[in-house]
């Protein structure tokens, strides 16, 4: 498919949207960023970005309050949380022309069907951010590791705008790949996001150095990546045990990291369950695997989001 894009909106302007909507912005993009609690100041005193790939600061930003003040652009970037996936239905189609795409950067499986319900499914386009990122004030983002990003058609037969995206943001400085399966990329980062997101809401709202404390710790985090793994495989993909050894040793560096999850339990804000647990749960059962010690994880996780009221 030859598409290419000149205007930007980002739907979500947490610190996944505003960090690479900002990188983008920052490479001279036309990025308008969708604002919700943040607008205020953002439309003030811009965005700062404190990375360890370089800090850069944004003194005046495209910030809107609502879609239609937007308009019709080229690509839309759906970068908040899929707990807000409702919303789409209003807030999506002021953003579209005839050949609008739009790209999900969302936790989980299901994203990419909700998105192509309002857009339809030849529009769809899915990628996977592996980063450290924290929104530390209303428009300042600390990015402290990682940043790459991998994108693929949801449509297998649409060949060409993954890679036109990772020509792209690559120029603004992000670390991107066109990969050929995206649900093959959906499930090596479950098998992170599985184990760490959930039992740091299980355990509480605790870090991801306090879950590689001990070896027992570590070893139920390396329980949970091999069930992972074994359903993605019952789904056809080919997931490598070494990515167990892979996601422990990259995140012991991070030190006292906050996942996305315990953030939001801590916040008291919806945690995404849905795409994160009981969606690959779901499709593994249905392939034919079991993953008990998910089940398990998943009925903590619920109890504590009961308790928390």
């Amino acid at each position: 498919m030859n598409w290419t894009f000149k205007s930007v909106a980002v739907v979500g302007s947490g610190a996944i949207g505003l960090y690479y909507g900002g990188r983008l912005a920052n490479a001279g993009e036309d990025v308008r960023f969708l604002t919700r609690s943040d607008f205020d100041t953002v439309s003030r005193d811009g965005l700062q970005v404190e990375s360890v790939h370089g800090d850069f600061q944004l003194p005046r930003v495209n910030a809107y309050r609502s879609p239609a003040d937007i308009g019709p652009v080229d690509l839309v970037i759906v970068a908040w949380k899929a707990t807000s996936n409702g919303q789409l239905s209003q807030v999506l189609p002021p953003l579209l022309h005839s050949n609008t795409q739009v790209l999900t950067l969302q936790n989980g499986l299901g994203n990419c069907e909700s998105l192509a319900e309002i857009v339809g499914p030849d529009r769809v386009l899915g990628a996977l951010c592996f980063v450290c990122i924290n929104r530390i004030a209303p428009g300042v983002v600390s990015h402290s590791a990682g940043g790459s990003m991998s994108i693929g058609e949801w449509r297998p037969n649409h060949q060409g705008r993954a890679v036109e995206l990772e020509r792209r943001f690559k120029a603004a400085n992000i670390p991107a790949t066109a990969v050929e399966s995206l649900e093959q990329a959906q499930w090596e980062k479950l098998v992170w996001n599985i184990p760490f997101n959930g039992l740091s809401v299980a355990d509480g709202g605790v870090t991801t150095d306090y879950l590689l404390e001990s070896p027992e710790r570590e070893n139920h985090l390396r329980t949970l990546m091999a069930e992972v793994i074994a359903g993605g495989r019952a789904l056809g993909l080919h997931l490598d045990e070494g990515l167990i050894d892979y996601h422990i040793n990259r995140t012991r560096p991070m030190g006292p990291y906050r996942t996305s999850s315990m953030i939001d339990y801590v916040e008291g804000r919806d945690v995404e369950v849905v795409p994160i647990w009981e969606e690959p749960l779901r499709r593994a059962r249905e392939a034919g695997v079991e993953m008990l010690q998910t089940e398990v994880l998943l009925k903590r996780i619920r109890e504590r989001l009961d308790a928390r009221g």
